[in-house]
């Protein structure tokens, strides 16, 4: 095995790797996702390419690579442990109706044996076992056997392990094969697989082959166009190559750590309850620069994207003190993460000023949350000196967490102060049940899934190309789009402008838009380079190389702007635009809710 293989190092052997086999390498996309319901953060390489694998032909071709930084918020508490990220890298490569299965496995061994270097005896695989609607993909079986993986190390399992999506109801989807290291940990038993938790397996690479399409009556049947689509995440692969134990361990922590281990005076290995705020804290201010830093980087706010980047940061802030860090110190961490990044990131140096503003002004805000749930804490205290009982319910110490934002740690703590103790067991009840709500809505917030292309979407996709190019000419060229969001009902659209709207401003980009509706205007395409879009006056953010192909669309002479699509034909589909609400989304970003009646 190829020992001590840095980040940076298998981001360029995966991406050299798939050119040679003449994949298009392609830009990763911003984090904030595009037009997309479905979720807050883009959570993987496939996301950014969904309307390609749902059938749209890409502008760089059928074969593709790239890394994508990628964000998950599922479990934010369960950071802290040796393992979890709230924020990693995916390397990808995709076929979008050119090879399939026994090109995509004969890649990936040849990538994992002769670039990486491991040895077959290390390499583990499974495959989809089939079932009463798909049958076992003995396609992917024969061709891992051929490569010289022996069939007791080839395992059959169900749809909870080796199938892939639909994400939504109906849609693409497909059996896939992961690929897995064994560590040489003992197994915890006669029972034990790939996928077990161990520890003995570690997952190192899945290839997913959509080959099906799920009908809305359930059944399923094969597609004619077959796609590919693979992931390889960079921290847990590094670790891996590298024989540690642990992603924190690897040379995009060791640094941040360190910096942590001087401010605190706390050296990370020797206590677990500092080790875990050490990588709490690590992790959490390695995303926040990241969101911060992004294309369309978000400010800390109460809803959505911003709400998330509050949750982190205070978290942050919280087991920074717990270390016993005094003062302010994010602002001291965030560089360490521009330098970690900046070659294959380099947005995070362009926005550098914006992420140390944000970072400084929110952990400053934190201080005053404290502060006030402290002076919440004494007005309560009255009623519960009146109680028979020293203890404060879990309800009322949940409050103070929930309601401001004030850790149970520190409730403890003001509470023996006054003799009471805390029913941390109540408390746990109110925050399980919390937690529960929340998944809850994030499972109905992605059950969407690959973003919806109904009609109504369509047109409200093209709808917000309209209002963007009738908000710069109402307001000024500096607005430009931080962040949509689409469903069948409405438009969500963030922009870049100081101030709010007055009713006239409203009024007269609502009238340009309704204009080019009754103009009836054709919608089209061009493909060409991401710096002949700049030259053409299109709108983007112009993110990525300026060689790479890109399709701009047009309506008519009104508005050209790089997007990936899809659209309605003509303007006059769309019906009569209206604003509903014009409000603030963050600091320098106003927010507009439009729908088409």
């Amino acid at each position: 095995m190829e020992k001590h293989l840095t980040a940076n190092e298998l981001r360029q052997k995966f991406i050299d790797f798939f050119v040679s086999k003449e994949h298009t390498q392609i830009s990763g996309a911003s984090l904030i996702p595009e037009n997309d319901p479905t979720v807050l953060f883009t959570t993987a390489g496939m996301h950014p390419l969904v309307p390609y694998i749902l059938g749209a032909d890409h502008p760089a071709g059928k074969r593709l690579v790239n890394y994508q930084k990628c964000i998950r918020t599922g479990d934010i508490e369960a950071v802290g442990d040796p393992h979890h990220l709230t924020f990693f890298e995916m390397l990808g490569n995709w076929s979008l109706g050119d090879y399939f299965k026994e090109e995509a496995i004969a890649y990936s061994h040849e990538f994992l044996t002769e670039v990486l270097g491991l040895d077959i005896d290390e390499l583990s695989v499974t495959v989809f076992a089939g079932d009463d609607e798909v049958p076992r993909d003995d396609v992917a079986f024969e061709m891992w056997k051929s490569l010289g993986v022996p069939e007791d190390r080839i395992y059959f399992l169900g749809r909870e392990d080796n199938w892939w999506g639909p994400a939504g109801e109906t849609g693409p989807c497909g059996p896939d094969t992961e690929m897995f290291i064994d560590t040489g940990r003992p197994s915890c038993g006669d029972d034990c697989r790939p996928g077990c938790s161990c520890g003995k397996y570690f997952e190192i690479w899945n290839d997913v082959f959509m080959g099906y399409k799920k009908n809305s009556d359930g059944s399923y049947e094969e597609m004619s166009r077959k796609c590919v689509d693979t992931g390889m995440g960079i921290e847990r692969t590094t670790a891996i190559l590298q024989g540690k134990q642990s992603v924190y361990e690897t040379e995009v922590f060791a640094p941040i750590i360190a910096e942590i281990e001087r401010l605190s005076s706390k050296r990370y290995g020797d206590d677990e309850a500092h080790d875990t705020s050490i990588r709490i804290l690590a992790d959490h201010v390695r995303t926040s620069v990241f969101i911060l830093g992004d294309q369309r980087g978000v400010a800390p706010s109460n809803v959505g994207q911003g709400y998330i980047l509050r949750r982190l940061i205070r978290r942050a802030v919280r087991h920074g003190h717990k270390l016993g860090i005094e003062g302010a110190f994010l602002s001291a961490l965030a560089p360490i993460v521009f330098d970690l990044y900046s070659a294959p990131y380099p947005e995070l140096l362009h926005n550098q000023h914006f992420v140390l503003k944000e970072l400084a002004g929110e952990e400053a805000k934190f201080s005053d949350t404290l502060a006030k749930g402290e002076r919440e804490f004494e007005k309560m205290l009255p009623n519960l000196m009146k109680g028979k009982d020293r203890i404060i319910s879990g309800r009322t110490a949940f409050k103070l967490y929930d309601t401001y934002g004030y850790p149970l740690e520190l409730t403890i703590e003001l509470a023996a102060e006054h003799g009471f103790t805390v029913d941390e067991a109540g408390f746990k009840a109110a925050f399980e049940k919390h937690q529960e709500i929340s998944r809850s809505g994030a499972s109905q917030q992605f059950k969407g899934g690959l973003a919806d292309h109904s009609e109504r979407t369509t047109a409200l996709h093209t709808a917000t190309h309209l209002l963007h190019q009738a908000l710069r000419m109402v307001l000024g060229d500096h607005v430009g789009q931080k962040g949509s969001n689409i469903t069948v009902d409405r438009l969500r659209f963030d922009f870049t402008h100081p101030s709010a709207m007055t009713s006239e401003e409203i009024k007269r980009v609502e009238e340009i838009v309704n204009e080019q509706i009754t103009r009836d205007l054709p919608i089209s395409f061009e493909t060409m380079t991401l710096k002949e879009a700049q030259e053409a006056g299109a709108i983007a953010l112009f993110e990525g190389r300026y060689d790479e192909q890109v399709k701009v669309y047009s309506a008519g002479d009104f508005s050209k702007e790089v997007c990936g699509g899809p659209h309605v034909a003509h303007t006059g589909l769309l019906g009569h635009f209206k604003i509903t609400k014009e409000q603030s989304s963050s600091a320098g970003v106003r927010r507009i809710r439009a729908i088409l009646e």
